[in-house]
């Protein structure tokens, strides 16, 4: 149908105003692209020039500084030192071998670190970071960092490394760390991304490995850019982790570098605990070794070395070694006997050097006798005889219950490892583990120490502390986490008369202070300081009766092995006791000899707060002992640190 003019004008008006709508939003769009393009080649230009190099985002864990561990003074004991080293990630740097190669002409490579971080690269994935070379010089350091755009795959970090500074010290009691291993894994459920980092480190041993979450932290990430060469262009952004708990612990350096140099050429232990407290102020094993040298990697021929020690080095004896306990285990049966009523105080035993059962004879340490012999003459001369005839009428079962009581056969809680149980043996042990009846010879060999009775230098504290007290002390060796204080706990009364305390601290402190006491060579003089102690020795090996016929062999005269451990333990000031000790010296002879020397000088360091007055030595032993003092190389005094607070 013709339109009309009309409607011929009005269809032009529409599709005049169409075009320009339609003219309008295509200039928009094109004006709209030419700024975006300005933008991307103008403003932008760097950063898509670098995303069209393959440029990527990476995202990497940053490892949290572990926590510090501290001494009972503030003083640190395990701390954390920098550390220079390079990474290697073997996806960005795609020939491995042409990258190291060019890394080994501007530093030394050590080869067996270096075979090792091969190996690793193998087993990991390609995209996990492996550390190539560690503690690096800064020189060495800044070498690499400097040439890093040669070196794909290659990035320099400054990371922390854990550090000793008290060496040898406090090796056996805080322990050392190492880097992760397969074996370590697979005892997890669920391992902490943190141990993907390259050779990252945990607790093996010690409070390190006990308190390993707590010291650990929480992991930080950083985001950062790497172009097609493996080279970190830069960083991006990050999270910080959360550094791990510092932990103080009960323990004093001071007392502990004194005991670790009075024992020099010993195998040996020394524990020192707060009575009133349990707090463990010295914790010593001897010889030892440096912790440091397991953080760095210790070399075979070191490892050997401490293996083959017939010293045994890497035992920690305080808690992990076990011994007869000799005659200082005789206050448990006394404690039996006379809470039960089976002996009075003054009731005497006739001790003519050997006791008869059946067609047996167990022999006194004193070949001729005590003679008639009361409790107190009992402890004071430590008389074996006397505890043979005491034994019979308690009982293995009652001294065993009673030694359990006083800490002996008890596991003690404490972040250290392998804390040994030691043995306190029953009738029923012995038909459940031997398959045999009890016997009353097994009895009496346990009363005094010696048989199937086991128990460690830890115990003989916590029996002494009880013994000095009353109370059902417990040890403890964290004093603080974070500087929030571990609560002590309340300690109960033990449930024995304490007359029954009394009597046998008496009898300790003759045993120390009177001229016919075992001890008495290792008495304090010092006024208001008196110690008391008991004396053990325990046998090795068993004596014929063919060679005590002939007269037994000194201990001076026999091979080291088969020499007699000595014991001692002890307690001071006698009226108001504030410490208690246990030294064990392995195959060190008589307890009078070799154990109680070192108690004394001990207790009488941890009284004072270091090196004691001569004057508080007997008279006629101060210029040898003036001369032994002179001779220890003790560590200087070091101010105390600031211990961190979350509180």
């Amino acid at each position: 149908m013709k339109q009309s003019p009309k409607d011929i004008e009005e269809s032009t008006r529409r599709i005049s105003r169409r075009a320009m709508v339609v003219g309008g939003a295509q200039l928009a769009f094109m004006g709209a692209l030419g700024l975006r393009m300005r933008q991307l080649q103008i403003d932008e230009a760097e950063e898509y020039r670098l995303l069209a190099e393959e440029n990527r985002i990476n995202m990497r864990l940053m490892p949290p500084a572990r926590g510090l561990i501290f001494d009972r003074n503030g003083v640190i004991v395990a701390d954390n030192s920098q550390n220079y080293r390079i990474i290697i990630v073997r996806e960005d740097a795609g020939d491995v071998d042409e990258v190291v190669a060019k890394l080994r002409a501007l530093i030394d490579l050590d080869e067996t670190e270096l075979e090792r971080a091969l190996r690793e690269m193998k087993r990991r994935s390609p995209f996990v970071p492996v550390t190539l070379a560690d503690r690096l010089s800064w020189e060495d350091f800044s070498r690499v960092a400097v040439n890093a755009p040669a070196l794909p795959g290659i990035s320099t970090e400054v990371g922390l490394s854990r550090y000793y500074p008290m060496g040898q010290d406090f090796a056996h009691v805080v322990g050392y760390v190492g880097p992760v291993s397969d074996y370590d894994l697979s005892k997890m459920e669920d391992p902490d991304p943190l141990f993907q980092i390259p050779r990252f480190q945990i607790g093996k041993l010690g409070v390190e490995a006990r308190h390993e979450e707590l010291l650990r932290g929480k992991a930080g990430t950083r985001r950062i850019e790497i172009n097609a060469a493996g080279r970190v262009m830069r960083e991006l952004g990050r999270d910080e982790g959360i550094p791990g708990a510092d932990i103080q612990l009960t323990v004093d350096y001071r007392l502990q570098n004194f005991i670790k140099e009075r024992l020099a050429g010993e195998s040996a232990a020394v524990v020192v605990m707060d009575v009133e407290t349990g707090d463990l102020v010295a914790c010593a094993s001897s010889p030892s070794y440096d912790a440091n040298l397991f953080v760095r990697g210790i070399s075979s021929p070191d490892y050997r070395g401490l293996l083959e020690d017939k010293y045994r080095p890497l035992a920690d004896k305080t808690v992990q070694g076990t011994y007869p306990p000799g005659s200082t285990y005789k206050m448990v049966t006394a404690l039996a006997a006379l809470q039960d009523g089976k002996i009075t105080p003054d009731e005497t035993v006739w001790c003519p050097g050997h006791y008869r059962l059946g067609n047996r004879r167990f022999h006194c340490w004193k070949r001729g006798g005590h003679g008639w012999t009361d409790f107190n003459k009992s402890l004071v001369e430590s008389c074996d005889v006397y505890y043979y005839d005491v034994a019979q009428r308690v009982g293995i079962d009652r001294i065993t219950e009673v030694a359990n009581q006083l800490g002996i056969g008890v596991r003690h809680e404490l972040p250290m490892s392998g804390i040994a149980e030691g043995l306190t043996p029953t009738r029923k042990w012995k038909e459940l583990r031997r398959g045999e009846r009890w016997q009353q010879g097994d009895t009496l060999n346990s009363t005094i120490g010696q048989g199937f009775v086991l128990a460690s230098p830890l115990q003989l504290a916590v029996m002494t502390a009880r013994l000095a007290t009353g109370k059902a002390v417990s040890p403890r060796l964290v004093k603080s986490i974070d500087g929030v204080e571990v609560p002590v706990e309340t300690h109960e009364a033990l449930p024995f008369d304490r007359r029954w305390f009394r009597l046998i601290d008496e009898a300790m402190h003759e045993t120390s202070n009177g001229r016919r006491g075992t001890a008495w060579r290792s008495r304090i003089v010092a006024e208001g300081m008196d110690m008391a102690g008991k004396t053990g020795t325990s046998q090795v090996r068993n004596i014929s009766a063919a060679e005590r016929a002939q007269g037994v062999f000194r201990n001076e005269d026999l091979p080291w092995e088969r020499r007699d451990h000595g014991l001692f333990v002890c307690f001071a000031p006698f009226d108001r006791p504030k410490y208690a000790c246990s030294v064990v010296v392995e195959h060190g002879g008589g307890g009078s000899s070799a154990a109680a020397p070192v108690g004394r000088d001990v207790m009488l360091f941890a009284l004072y707060g270091g090196l004691p007055p001569i004057e508080a030595y007997p008279s006629d032993q101060r210029e040898r002992i003036k001369t032994m003092l002179s001779e220890l190389r003790l560590i200087e005094p070091v101010a105390p640190g600031p211990v961190r607070s979350r509180a």
